[in-house]
């Protein structure tokens, strides 16, 4: 991943597009890391989740356990406010 200084990145921003479609391009201000420029379709696939939730539990290994929860049926202990 290559870096860019703000001032470099506003100044050839093509230049930080065309890069980007290819490899993500990382932007720094005062030496730290600001943000990634990524392709759409990077981001696109970063943003879509492989699978729902409901399919994840569904495929889970331990989706065939039958677990049971009990629930403690005892009165609640006094407190002293």
């Amino acid at each position: 991943m290559i870096a860019w200084q703000t001032q470099k990145a506003k100044a050839q921003f093509s230049e930080l597009i065309k890069m980007a479609a290819s490899a993500p391009q990382l932007v720094t201000s005062h030496g730290r890391p600001v943000v990634v420029v990524v392709s759409e379709k990077e981001y696109t696939r970063l943003a879509t989740p492989a699978q729902s939730f409901l399919e994840f539990m569904q495929t889970s290994p331990l989706s065939e356990v039958n677990l049971e929860f009990g629930r403690d049926r005892s009165l609640p202990r006094d407190a002293n406010l």
